[in-house]
């Protein structure tokens, strides 16, 4: 069994051709598709190819389970979820926060 301890394990993983493979086999799953946008009603599609060319990735194929903690699910199909970068982001803390809601307060008047 690998570990994924370290940030060169997980780039050799997330390089590697079994990993692509899966990732493939997520994306047609989930028809291309972020699930979490899907279960909140919303549809966010990877983006088109444009002149044969990507335009930019707008989908990531997640880890339910990080593979860091549990690296024996890091291949498991079910496993993993198709997100999209804003998505993606929340679930990992990562991105922009939102900003704090202004309380009334009567002494501003």
């Amino acid at each position: 069994m690998s570990e994924f301890k370290t940030k060169e394990q997980k780039k050799t993983f997330y390089k590697s051709k079994e990993w692509e493979s899966l990732r493939r086999r997520a994306l047609e799953r989930d028809n291309h598709e972020c699930q979490e946008c899907r279960r909140q009603g919303r549809v966010h599609l990877d983006s088109k190819k444009v002149e044969g060319k990507r335009k930019s990735i707008e989908l990531n194929v997640h880890h339910k389970y990080e593979i860091e903690y549990f690296p024996k699910l890091a291949l498991v199909l079910d496993n993993l979820e198709t997100l999209c970068l804003n998505c993606h982001n929340k679930v990992h803390g990562k991105g922009f926060k939102p900003a704090k809601e202004k309380k009334w307060d009567d002494e501003m008047w």
